[in-house]
Order: structure tokens, then C-alpha cells, then sequence
């Protein structure tokens, strides 16, 4: 097992069953209603805020995905991730320790982060020609080997968009199950960038299939879509996960990516999911967030529960 799933049994999947990915329904309006009650009421104050807040910054990728990455950046990154808070902070929380849940970067910055943590903190790749993923597939697949080879024991793959819009599940199912074997024994993120999937259906769907074919987590979106992470799809989405669950004996991970910026969001989507997958999915071997920003807020939150006072931005410096 590695750092990233100690306690649990990794998705063997599962052959791929057509008659089960076609009887998948999703009632959109009542998604919507349900999804429109959790930040209503799901509210929590005080230490139980801090406490949660605490628990949603150990499942943070603290992520830097720029064209102007450096290996400056990259390393400052590392050096936040396993200081999330300061110290003054943490000792008055009484936390004597506290991480992120891991540290995500292009192919490029992998060994860099790599270095920085020294094996502390697992190493998490974007792949697979990530966003779009529409380069050519052997080349996808020989980027998540090289990503492997570089010491990344996560991998966040993309998936092609064009088979979930043209119903073409088999050609999803194929697709991403060469893309876990070549991860080898390197944890799978498959990406379903569910703002250009179009309807909760197909989110439903391409969660299914992902998950039969080895998907270890499934993630909402690569950050780059015009919309990203969202109550609706992250409620399909574990519900998708429960099904298959129910289905393979196999607990699936799932990561909202991108618009979850917020202390208050990060509360809001971990009540979610403790009403819909439970308190296992609470750790970071099942949950994380694909973030940065979320950070800096927490920490800003957790600074105004010790001292009552809201601080300034740059004093909670993300890398």
C-alpha cells in the first residue's frame, strides 16, 4: 500500500457491464433541491469550525498548475504544505502537527516536489495531457509512466470528453483502463471535467464507468473549465460512488476541484459528505479538495477563532 491509501483496498474495478452504466438515472430537480439545503443547514461554530476546518486542510492538493511555475515556487509550495498553519496557531489549537493531504504539480515540477518533501508527503501529477487531454494516447500513457518513474504516487488523469457526449462507454471504459495500468502501483485520480459533460446523467455515467475501470478517485474538473466543482455534481458524484460501493465492495475517493475557495465551501462540502458516504470518507485517503487559495482562508478563519480579530491576506502566504 502506499502513503495514500493505508487502510483500505485499492479499486480492482470491475468487467464492463453496458446494462449497468444504461440503467443509471439521475432526477435532476430533486438533485438540486438536495444540494440547495446542505449550506443552509449544515452549520458549525466555534471549536467544532476550527475542528473541522483542521480536518479539511489535511486533505488539501495544494496545488500549482501555471505556465510560470519555477522550481522556487514548487519548493515554497512544499515547504507550505507541510507548515500549512503557523505555529503560533497550531500550538494554540493544541495541534502539535498538521499537513496537507498532498502536493500536486506538472510532470516538469515532479521531481523538484519530490525532493522538497523527502517522502513525507505524497507527489501528485497532472496527466494525460492535461486539461484538454486530446494529445495522442500513447503519448498520454507514456507521460503517466514517466510522471511514475519521477517518484509521483498520485496521478490525476483526464478523461476524453468526446466519449461521454457521444455515449461511447466502452471506448471511456478502455481508455481508462490502460491509463490505471500504466500507474502501475501509483494511485489514479480520473478527471471527468464535469463542467463540458453537460448533464447530471452523464456525470453519473462517466463516474460509473471510470470506477469500473480502476479509478481510484474520481475528481470534478481540471480547474480550467468554465465551471468546475459543484454541489449538484459533487452530490451525483457520491452518490455514484456509494452505488459502486454497494456494487464492488471497493471504496472510491472523490476530489471537487476548482471553485471551492472558501472556508465556509470547504464546511459545507465535507457535511455533504459525511450525510452521503460517511465518516470514512473523512480522511484523506478518501477526500481531498483540489486546491490553493482554500488555504490561505482556513487560515484566516482559524486565526479569527483564536484571537477574534481577521487578519490580512499576505500574512497566510500559500508558497
Amino acid at each position: 500500500m502506499t502513503a495514500t491509501q493505508p487502510d483500505i483496498a485499492r479499486n480492482d474495478g470491475l468487467p464492463f457491464d453496458p446494462a449497468v452504466v444504461e440503467s443509471i438515472r439521475v432526477n435532476t430537480p430533486a438533485t438540486l433541491r438536495r444540494a440547495a439545503t446542505i449550506p443552509a443547514r449544515r452549520s458549525v461554530k466555534k471549536d467544532w469550525q476550527a475542528a473541522w476546518l483542521a480536518r479539511a486542510i489535511s486533505m488539501i492538493d495544494l496545488t500549482t498548475l501555471s505556465g510560470d511555475d519555477t522550481p522556487m515556487r514548487v519548493r515554497r509550495l512544499c515547504a507550505k504544505a507541510l507548515r500549512p498553519v503557523r505555529e503560533d496557531l497550531l500550538a494554540a489549537l493544541d495541534l502539535p502537527s498538521l499537513t496537507v493531504g498532498a502536493v500536486c504539480v506538472y510532470h516538469e515540477m515532479v521531481p523538484v516536489a519530490v525532493d522538497a518533501l523527502g517522502g513525507r508527503l505524497p507527489v501528485a501529477a497532472v496527466s494525460t495531457g492535461f486539461p484538454a487531454g486530446l494529445s495522442p494516447f500513447h503519448l498520454r500513457l507514456r507521460e503517466i509512466e514517466e510522471s511514475v518513474a519521477a517518484g509521483a504516487t498520485e496521478i490525476d488523469i483526464v478523461i476524453s470528453r468526446r466519449h461521454v457526449l457521444t455515449g461511447d462507454w466502452q471506448a471511456l471504459y478502455d481508455e481508462t483502463a490502460q491509463m490505471r495500468a500504466a500507474c502501475g502501483d501509483a494511485h489514479m485520480k480520473a478527471i471527468l471535467a464535469t463542467g463540458e459533460l453537460g448533464m447530471l446523467k452523464n456525470v453519473a455515467k462517466a463516474s460509473m464507468v471510470c470506477m469500473m475501470a480502476g479509478s481510484d478517485f474520481i475528481k470534478t474538473s481540471t480547474g480550467k473549465e468554465a465551471v468546475n466543482a459543484t454541489l449538484p455534481v459533487s452530490l451525483t458524484m457520491m452518490r455514484a460512488i456509494r452505488t459502486y460501493e454497494a456494487m464492488s465492495g471497493f471504496k472510491v475517493g472523490y476530489k471537487p476541484a476548482g471553485g471551492v475557495s472558501k472556508a465556509k465551501d470547504a464546511i459545507t462540502y465535507l457535511a455533504l459528505l459525511k450525510e452521503e458516504l460517511g465518516d470514512r470518507w473523512l480522511r484523506p485517503d478518501l477526500f481531498r479538495f483540489g486546491a490553493s487559495s482554500l488555504l490561505g482562508d482556513i487560515e484566516r478563519q482559524l486565526e479569527h477563532h483564536i484571537t477574534g480579530r481577521y487578519s490580512a491576506g499576505y500574512r497566510h502566504s500559500i508558497g
